[in-house]
């Protein structure tokens, strides 16, 4: 059955849909002899495909894995200004996985990794509303906080233009320590860039420490900074299944 080329890439070569245009665009790829183009459909069963003279074969042993990306690292598996990227933390998994999602640099926690494009695709796709919950450190007035974090909050940039409308987020307080600082408990179902930073910022709270603890039922109990494991196939399947609505 013919399929778009990027996804037979994507699922075949374990890179995601966007790196699989990549190597349509850079004239990589070619479907029965010929340079393949951005958007025709191939045959994988029928169709002669190769990538940089080696022709496409069976898909991949698929693979899952939790990591606990430590703060610093960027969610790439390469970087053009030469950062850690995580990438350098799965050296010893011979498949070629990308992120499913991002966690940016100044931020810890949770990380899935996969080379099924699929599989990533559904777990981002928004009827899905897969849970992403975090741990925060901040200083500020939490109690105050944790409201219209509840009921959800215009974002607005710099400039006081309307960046993003953040759905309403399942906030509690969890710490409140005397010197000002406390922890909170967010968890959100959207995946705006720094979401989560930018809800506190625009609550008055300043971030010290944010870390994702959760992504559905997948947890980062048990990981050590730096270190990963591998999902079993009830957690790869949990992520999937569309969870019923639930009101914060």
């Amino acid at each position: 059955m013919k399929e778009r080329l990027q996804k037979v890439i994507a699922a075949a070569h374990g890179v995601s849909r966007r790196a699989a245009e990549a190597l349509i665009e850079e004239g990589k790829v070619r479907v029965n002899g010929r340079v393949a183009t951005i958007g025709e459909s191939a045959d994988p069963d029928h169709d002669k495909i190769e990538i940089e003279g080696k022709r496409l074969g069976n898909q991949p042993k698929k693979t899952y894995i939790a990591l606990y990306k430590p703060r610093g690292y960027v969610t790439s598996m390469a970087d053009e200004k030469g950062r850690k990227d995580v990438s350098e933390l799965i050296k010893d998994i011979h498949a070629r996985l990308f992120p499913v999602g991002r966690l940016d640099m100044d931020s810890e926690g949770l990380l899935l990794m996969t080379n099924d494009g699929a599989w990533a695709q559904k777990i981002a796709h928004p009827s899905h509303e897969v849970e992403k919950t975090y741990l925060v450190s901040v200083v500020g007035d939490a109690r105050e906080a944790v409201r219209p974090m509840s009921k959800g909050m215009d974002i607005f940039d710099e400039e006081g233009k309307l960046e993003f409308t953040a759905l309403p987020a399942r906030a509690v307080v969890r710490d409140v320590y005397d010197d000002g600082s406390a922890r909170i408990q967010v968890t959100i179902t959207e995946g705006h860039n720094r979401q989560v930073r930018k809800m506190c910022n625009a609550c008055g709270l300043k971030v010290k420490r944010r870390v994702r603890i959760s992504v559905g039922p997948i947890t980062v109990a048990g990981i050590k900074t730096g270190s990963w494991r591998l999902l079993s196939d009830e957690e790869v399947k949990a992520l999937t299944i569309v969870p019923k609505k639930k009101k914060y």
